[in-house]
């Protein structure tokens, strides 16, 4: 295929992310010397403040890093743990059998904040006032406003000046939605950072003590004493269409710290393939793949009905055991070791034959069982107002295509520099649409214990203390032991198949970043999706219409029910990486949603 940009090369460094103000500004910390973390941590504290509709500093990341001077990959827990006041009996006293997908309820410990500190003092260089700066600057003087954040200003409107009075404060203009391309500000924000970075400046001027000074000040300080008193004294209008108090304390976020983990990886080939633990969905990607390395893609051709039927069979696999067995290993023991097993993968790769799987079941990893909640959809009155109808929707997305799974937003920025460092970070949650904005921070929280499940005895069942099973996942490759690839894509569930479909791109079929990325897309919608209010399509492929249309008549054959859905609607791939032969560094952004830059030098 010829791909409509080129793989960008260099041997100084290369950033990629969904916004390109991100992208130039790690681009920007590359040029000054700093590291490919330096210059991710700065990008992504600017994605909380230009893609407000997909992310926040009250929100979640995922992030994996690898590092040269230590041959090794390492990743950084950024979901934050549920309330301790947040139990399944909580939920119940107020008659709820689900945790909802907006307000304050599902408010867990926000984890970007501290995560990405966390990333900075450990395997950065740069100060704490180098990488907040731009994030501060476009705050205070202004970024173009994107097109996706204007029409869910626009559709959330009559909510924001009736009830979540502190967004209508930050995202109103004169009390109207602000068009798309306007000068969009958000002082209260900056403010918060500038004084985040005041109080760690005035406590030391060592880099890692201010950096830990920044931590105390947003989750033992003015910031954790701001949210606590939100949500203790205002009763918020939610999904349910009813007013609830929030049951997050300040006495959370001061418990909590960002921890660094050991990967979960596969070898795949020449192929070290490195995720988040259980905790996230990432091992579903290593669980694809283990499926599939005893099968002859390339026999198949690259987007044949062949290699998608394929593709679909593995996932339909892999996400029933993520259904079943994922959730925080710190409260359930997940086999991981037996679920990426040679021979627990053979067994799951035989039940793939020449026909779609109408019932596909997690398996039995050690004769241990397990079982996948299944959610009752709730019917909406068509008297619901248009913002209603909207916050029961926990993806990001606002419109029609709220209500179709797959769709949502998020947000990713991968980093390589000329010494080999790779990063990469999935940051999400704290959107705009999730919860209103807390009085004097400028920014709302997350609502990602929406995905946990209000029953108990399953791995992802609600528990005081708990991490949700998050979708963040992003993704570092090691060939022969070297830095070869960082990606991650927005997506929310579809993530670990867009990206599995990119790098098998690369590894199997030897295509260029780029080319990866702008390949025709699809997905498996098959079982509940993490979001409110958890919709499923049993059976369906969504599948992007710019393949031929004999693939998908030849899916239907297979018995594939088909969604074919508008050409390069699916995903925003973004990669960095070292090419193995000549040294270069590359790096490559995903065309949809005109919006994703990669920069290169």
């Amino acid at each position: 295929m010829s791909a409509s940009r080129p793989e960008l090369t260099g041997t100084h460094g290369a950033v990629s992310s969904t916004h390109w103000l991100a992208s130039s500004t790690g681009m920007a910390v590359l040029e000054r010397g700093g590291t490919a973390v330096d210059a991710a941590v700065a990008a992504g504290f600017v994605l909380q403040v230009v893609e407000p509709h997909s992310n926040g500093p009250g929100g979640d990341v995922a992030i994996v890093v690898y590092s040269p001077s230590t041959g090794t990959v390492r990743v950084i827990c950024g979901q934050g743990p549920v309330p301790q006041a947040a139990t399944i009996d909580a939920f119940g006293s107020l008659g709820l059998t689900a945790v909802p997908g907006s307000g304050v309820l599902p408010a867990c410990v926000p984890g970007a904040f501290g995560a990405w500190l966390r990333l900075l003092a450990e395997f950065g260089t740069a100060t704490l006032a180098s990488v907040l700066e731009p994030a501060i600057g476009y705050a205070t003087q202004g970024y173009p406003l994107l097109p996706a954040t204007a029409r869910t200003i626009e559709l959330l409107a009559p909510l924001f000046r009736s009830e979540w009075t502190g967004s209508g404060r930050t995202y109103l203009q004169d009390g109207a939605p602000p068009p798309a391309g306007c000068r969009m500000r958000n002082p209260t924000m900056a403010g918060t950072f500038e004084r985040i970075l005041r109080e760690a400046q005035a406590a030391s001027a060592d880099r890692e003590a201010q950096i830990e000074a920044a931590h105390r000040a947003f989750y033992q300080g003015f910031v954790a004493e701001s949210i606590d008193r939100f949500l203790s004294t205002t009763e918020v209008l939610d999904a349910t269409g009813h007013r609830h108090r929030g049951l997050l304390s300040a006495a959370d976020l001061a418990a909590w710290r960002p921890e660094v983990e050991e990967p979960c990886a596969l070898a795949y080939g020449d192929y070290t393939v490195c995720k988040p633990g259980p905790w996230s969905q990432g091992p579903v990607f290593l669980q694809q793949l283990a499926i599939l390395d005893g099968v002859d893609l390339p026999a198949a051709g690259l987007g044949s009905t062949g290699y998608v039927h394929t593709l679909a069979e593995a996932a339909k696999l892999a996400f029933a055991d993520r259904e079943a067995w994922y959730g925080d290993p710190r409260y359930t023991q997940v086999p991981m070791a037996e679920l990426l097993a040679p021979a627990y993968s053979a067994r799951r790769r035989a039940l793939i034959d020449g026909r779609a799987a109408d019932d596909p079941q997690p398996g039995t990893p050690g004769d241990r069982k397990s079982w996948i909640p299944w959610p009752e959809q709730q019917p909406s009155s068509p008297d619901d107002p248009d913002w209603l109808v909207q916050l029961r929707s926990g993806v990001p997305t606002v419109g029609p295509a709220a209500r179709r799974t797959g769709a949502g937003n998020t947000c990713t920025v991968a980093a390589v520099d000329s010494t080999g460092t790779m990063v990469v970070a999935v940051p999400s949650g704290g959107w705009l649409k999730s919860s209103p904005v807390v009085p004097g921070l400028g920014f709302p929280l997350g609502t990602r214990a929406q995905t946990m499940w209000l029953v108990e005895g399953h791995p992802n069942s609600l528990a005081p203390g708990k991490r949700p099973r998050t979708t963040l996942s992003p993704t570092v490759v090691l060939r022969d032991g070297a830095p070869f690839l960082a990606m991650g894509t927005p997506g929310g569930d579809q993530q670990d198949q867009w990206t599995l479909q990119t790098f098998l791109a690369v590894a199997e079929f030897g295509l260029d970043l780029q080319a990866a990325t702008e390949l025709p897309a699809f997905h498996i919608d098959h079982f509940p999706q993490s979001f409110a209010p958890r919709a499923s399509r049993p059976g369906l492929v969504a599948i992007e219409q710019s393949f031929d249309p004999a693939v998908l008549s030849g899916l239907r054959d297979k018995g594939h029910r088909i969604d074919a859905v508008p050409a390069h609607s699916l995903g925003k791939v973004c990669a960095v990486g070292v090419d193995p032969v000549h040294g270069f560094l590359r790096a490559a952004a995903g065309p949809r949603g005109r919006q994703a830059y990669a920069v290169c030098r």
